[in-house]
C-alpha cells in the first residue's frame, strides 16, 4: 500500500475493475435469480421480477464494491 495521491494508471485500473466486476455481479445476480426462479425479465412486475431485479442490483453493487476495496488494499484511499 502506498501513500500520496494515486497515479492516473492506478485510477484507471480502478475504474477498469470497477467496471468488469460489476458486470460480473450482476451476472451472477441474474444466474443466482434463476437457479431461484426469480426471472427478472419475466412478464409482469410480480415478486418473483422485482426479485430479480433486486438481485441483479445487488450483485452489480457487490461487484463494484470488491473493486474498490481491492483497490484500496494495494494502493491506499483514491480520495488523497
Amino acid at each position: 500500500m502506498s501513500t500520496g495521491r494515486p497515479t492516473t494508471r492506478q485510477l484507471l485500473l480502478l475504474g477498469v475493475a470497477q467496471a468488469v466486476l460489476f458486470v460480473v455481479g450482476a451476472v451472477v445476480g441474474r444466474w443466482l435469480g434463476l437457479a431461484f426462479g426469480l426471472d427478472a425479465f419475466g412478464p409482469g412486475y410480480g415478486n418473483g421480477t422485482v426479485f430479480g431485479i433486486l438481485l441483479i442490483g445487488l450483485g452489480g453493487g457487490a461487484g463494484a464494491h470488491l473493486a474498490r476495496t481491492w483497490f484500496m488494499r494495494k494502493y491506499g484511499s483514491a480520495r488523497n
